[in-house]
């Protein structure tokens, strides 16, 4: 059974996917592509039953920004920092999952390397939006 805010395996969650026009910014796509893979294992996993995960990209002036967004359990302000250090889950408890908390640490070191900008936000109706902005080509 999957702790509190862990949504199984994605159980009953849709998404919905916007960009209109292809957002093409610099980037070793190797590292790009872990990038998103965590914010979108981050986003399923951490969800609610039934809940949904947002993706969307646009290009702003001279940046491509990619946001990702979730449903998932309400997420202190104060605490969103905390997630993107190694090791760091919302709950604090200790679990042999296979997990190693390490998803939001890769997804802010590999902004930092692109010279992206990075924010992250809590949804004041539960869940966590992230937003990365990479320069274009």
């Amino acid at each position: 059974m999957p702790a509190r805010g862990e949504s199984p395996a994605g159980a009953g969650l849709s998404g919905r996917v916007a960009g209109a026009t292809p957002s093409a910014g610099s980037g070793a796509p190797a590292l790009v592509e872990r990038l998103v893979a965590n914010l979108l294992d981050n986003a399923i996993r951490y969800n609610i039953a039934g809940g949904r995960v947002e993706v969307a990209t646009e290009t702003r002036g001279e940046r491509a920004f990619l946001s990702v967004a979730n449903t998932g359990p309400v997420i202190p302000p104060a605490q969103v920092d905390r997630l993107f250090e190694p090791f760091q889950r919302l709950d604090r408890t200790a679990r042999n999952d296979g997990h190693h908390r390490l998803g939001f640490s890769i997804v802010r070191a590999i902004a930092t390397v692109h010279d992206a900008t990075f924010t992250a936000r809590a949804r004041p109706e539960g869940g966590l939006a992230v937003e990365v902005g990479f320069p274009s080509r």
